[in-house]
Protein backbone atom coordinates (compact mmCIF):
# COMPACT_ATOMS: atom_id res chain seq x y z
CA UNK A 1 0.00 0.00 0.00
CA UNK A 2 1.65 3.23 -1.14
CA UNK A 3 -0.54 6.30 0.72
CA UNK A 4 -0.41 9.67 1.10
CA UNK A 5 -2.21 11.50 4.30
CA UNK A 6 -3.14 15.10 3.62
CA UNK A 7 -5.18 17.68 5.91
CA UNK A 8 -5.17 21.04 7.44
CA UNK A 9 -2.60 21.51 10.62
CA UNK A 10 -4.86 19.77 13.58
CA UNK A 11 -6.54 17.43 11.16
CA UNK A 12 -4.96 14.49 13.28
CA UNK A 13 -2.60 13.37 10.51
CA UNK A 14 0.30 12.42 12.78
CA UNK A 15 -2.12 10.26 15.13
CA UNK A 16 -3.59 8.75 12.06
CA UNK A 17 -0.71 7.50 10.30
CA UNK A 18 0.54 5.69 13.07
CA UNK A 19 -2.80 3.74 13.27
CA UNK A 20 -2.73 3.36 9.05
CA UNK A 21 0.57 2.57 8.52
CA UNK A 22 0.31 -0.28 11.32
CA UNK A 23 -2.55 -1.39 9.90
CA UNK A 24 -1.12 -2.07 6.44
CA UNK A 25 2.50 -2.86 7.65
CA UNK A 26 4.45 -0.13 6.17
CA UNK A 27 6.46 2.94 7.83
CA UNK A 28 4.72 6.07 8.27
CA UNK A 29 7.01 9.09 6.74
CA UNK A 30 6.91 12.18 7.75
CA UNK A 31 9.13 15.13 5.73
CA UNK A 32 9.83 16.71 9.61
CA UNK A 33 11.37 13.49 10.84
CA UNK A 34 13.14 12.66 7.74
CA UNK A 35 14.89 16.39 8.48
CA UNK A 36 15.34 15.82 11.95
CA UNK A 37 16.39 12.01 11.06
CA UNK A 38 19.15 13.51 8.57
CA UNK A 39 20.22 16.75 10.32
CA UNK A 40 21.08 14.68 14.02
CA UNK A 41 22.68 11.75 11.42
CA UNK A 42 24.53 14.88 9.74
CA UNK A 43 24.35 13.22 6.23
CA UNK A 44 24.89 15.90 3.36
CA UNK A 45 21.32 16.74 2.93
CA UNK A 46 20.75 17.27 6.77
CA UNK A 47 23.83 19.74 6.59
CA UNK A 48 22.24 21.01 3.98
CA UNK A 49 18.74 21.35 5.02
CA UNK A 50 20.36 23.18 8.81
CA UNK A 51 21.55 26.06 6.83
CA UNK A 52 17.64 26.72 5.75
CA UNK A 53 16.13 25.83 8.77
CA UNK A 54 18.96 27.50 10.98
CA UNK A 55 17.30 30.42 8.89
CA UNK A 56 13.88 29.73 9.34
CA UNK A 57 13.18 29.31 5.70
CA UNK A 58 12.32 26.33 3.71
CA UNK A 59 14.19 23.55 3.03
CA UNK A 60 14.37 23.64 -1.02
CA UNK A 61 12.49 20.71 -3.07
CA UNK A 62 15.45 19.54 -4.61
CA UNK A 63 16.92 18.47 -1.14
CA UNK A 64 12.93 17.56 0.00
CA UNK A 65 13.25 14.97 -2.63
CA UNK A 66 16.41 13.50 -2.71
CA UNK A 67 15.60 13.21 1.50
CA UNK A 68 12.32 11.81 0.28
CA UNK A 69 13.68 9.31 -2.33
CA UNK A 70 16.11 8.03 0.04
CA UNK A 71 13.82 6.95 2.45
CA UNK A 72 11.12 5.61 0.50
CA UNK A 73 14.33 3.61 -1.35
CA UNK A 74 14.81 2.11 2.31
CA UNK A 75 13.79 -2.20 2.65
CA UNK A 76 11.10 -1.15 5.10
CA UNK A 77 9.53 1.05 2.40
CA UNK A 78 9.51 -2.15 -0.09
CA UNK A 79 5.68 -3.06 0.58
CA UNK A 80 4.92 0.20 0.68
CA UNK A 81 4.42 3.42 2.52
CA UNK A 82 2.35 6.20 4.36
CA UNK A 83 3.57 9.94 3.42
CA UNK A 84 2.81 12.48 5.89
CA UNK A 85 3.81 16.18 4.57
CA UNK A 86 4.90 15.59 1.39
CA UNK A 87 3.93 16.30 -1.59
CA UNK A 88 3.37 20.08 -0.99
CA UNK A 89 3.93 21.49 -4.16
CA UNK A 90 2.46 20.63 -7.98
CA UNK A 91 6.41 20.16 -8.62
CA UNK A 92 6.72 17.75 -5.59
CA UNK A 93 4.07 15.73 -7.35
CA UNK A 94 5.55 15.16 -10.53
CA UNK A 95 8.99 13.79 -8.34
CA UNK A 96 7.06 11.63 -6.64
CA UNK A 97 5.64 9.94 -9.44
CA UNK A 98 8.95 9.25 -11.21
CA UNK A 99 10.12 7.86 -7.61
CA UNK A 100 7.54 5.57 -7.07
CA UNK A 101 7.24 4.51 -10.82
CA UNK A 102 11.03 3.87 -10.52
CA UNK A 103 10.29 0.95 -7.90
CA UNK A 104 7.86 -0.30 -10.30
CA UNK A 105 4.72 0.83 -8.69
CA UNK A 106 2.09 3.31 -8.36
CA UNK A 107 0.13 5.44 -5.84
CA UNK A 108 -2.47 3.40 -4.08
CA UNK A 109 -4.28 6.19 -2.48
CA UNK A 110 -4.54 9.34 -1.24
CA UNK A 111 -6.45 10.59 2.20
CA UNK A 112 -7.81 13.53 2.80
CA UNK A 113 -8.55 14.24 6.23
CA UNK A 114 -11.67 16.74 6.55
CA UNK A 115 -12.19 18.56 9.50
CA UNK A 116 -14.37 22.00 10.11
CA UNK A 117 -12.04 25.14 10.01
CA UNK A 118 -13.68 26.26 13.55
CA UNK A 119 -13.05 22.95 14.93
CA UNK A 120 -9.22 22.82 14.13
CA UNK A 121 -8.83 26.07 15.36
CA UNK A 122 -10.16 24.74 18.43
CA UNK A 123 -7.79 22.22 18.52
CA UNK A 124 -4.67 23.83 17.95
CA UNK A 125 -5.86 26.68 20.32
CA UNK A 126 -5.81 23.74 22.84
CA UNK A 127 -2.43 22.14 21.47
CA UNK A 128 -1.09 25.53 22.01
CA UNK A 129 -2.21 25.88 25.58
CA UNK A 130 -1.10 22.57 26.69
CA UNK A 131 2.63 22.75 24.65
CA UNK A 132 3.14 26.09 25.91
CA UNK A 133 3.37 27.34 22.26
CA UNK A 134 2.64 31.06 22.99
CA UNK A 135 3.29 31.28 18.92
CA UNK A 136 0.73 29.61 18.51
CA UNK A 137 -2.60 32.74 18.33
CA UNK A 138 -6.13 32.44 16.72
CA UNK A 139 -4.66 34.23 13.98
CA UNK A 140 -1.45 32.60 13.11
CA UNK A 141 -3.43 29.45 13.09
CA UNK A 142 -5.98 30.81 10.91
CA UNK A 143 -3.58 31.97 8.70
CA UNK A 144 -2.07 28.56 8.23
CA UNK A 145 -5.12 27.07 7.51
CA UNK A 146 -5.24 29.51 4.77
CA UNK A 147 -2.16 28.44 3.39
CA UNK A 148 -2.84 24.86 3.39
CA UNK A 149 -5.82 25.62 1.75
CA UNK A 150 -4.16 27.77 -0.99
CA UNK A 151 -1.13 25.21 -1.48
CA UNK A 152 -2.55 21.78 -1.15
CA UNK A 153 -5.77 22.57 -2.91
CA UNK A 154 -3.91 22.42 -6.50
CA UNK A 155 -2.31 18.88 -5.24
CA UNK A 156 -5.66 17.50 -4.42
CA UNK A 157 -7.22 18.25 -7.90
CA UNK A 158 -4.39 16.31 -9.80
CA UNK A 159 -5.18 13.49 -7.23
CA UNK A 160 -8.99 13.88 -7.72
CA UNK A 161 -8.54 13.73 -11.81
CA UNK A 162 -6.45 10.38 -10.91
CA UNK A 163 -9.04 8.90 -8.77
CA UNK A 164 -6.92 8.07 -5.76
CA UNK A 165 -8.76 10.71 -3.47
CA UNK A 166 -10.66 9.51 -0.24
CA UNK A 167 -12.32 12.65 1.72
CA UNK A 168 -12.41 11.05 5.14
CA UNK A 169 -14.73 12.97 7.47
CA UNK A 170 -11.85 13.88 10.39
CA UNK A 171 -14.87 14.71 13.32
CA UNK A 172 -15.01 12.56 16.11
CA UNK A 173 -13.22 10.19 18.47
CA UNK A 174 -10.02 9.06 17.04
CA UNK A 175 -11.02 5.37 16.92
CA UNK A 176 -14.06 6.47 14.52
CA UNK A 177 -12.00 8.80 11.75
CA UNK A 178 -9.23 5.79 12.15
CA UNK A 179 -12.62 3.17 11.17
CA UNK A 180 -13.80 5.72 8.60
CA UNK A 181 -9.85 5.74 6.98
CA UNK A 182 -9.38 1.56 7.19
CA UNK A 183 -12.85 1.44 5.15
CA UNK A 184 -12.16 3.57 2.69
CA UNK A 185 -8.58 2.22 2.31
CA UNK A 186 -10.09 -1.60 2.84
CA UNK A 187 -12.04 -1.20 -0.44
CA UNK A 188 -8.82 0.03 -2.43
CA UNK A 189 -6.35 -2.68 -1.18
CA UNK A 190 -9.30 -5.45 -2.52
CA UNK A 191 -9.33 -4.08 -5.91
Amino acid sequence: MRLILMGPPGAGKGTQAKFVAEHFGVPAISTGDIFRANVSQGTPLGVEAKKYMDAGEYVPDSVTNQMVRNRISEPDADPGFLLDGYPRTLAQVEELDSMVAATGHQLDAVVVVVVDKDVLVERLLARAATEGRADDTEDVIRRRQEIYLEETAPLITVYQERGLVHEIDGMGEVEVVTKRIFEALDVVEQS
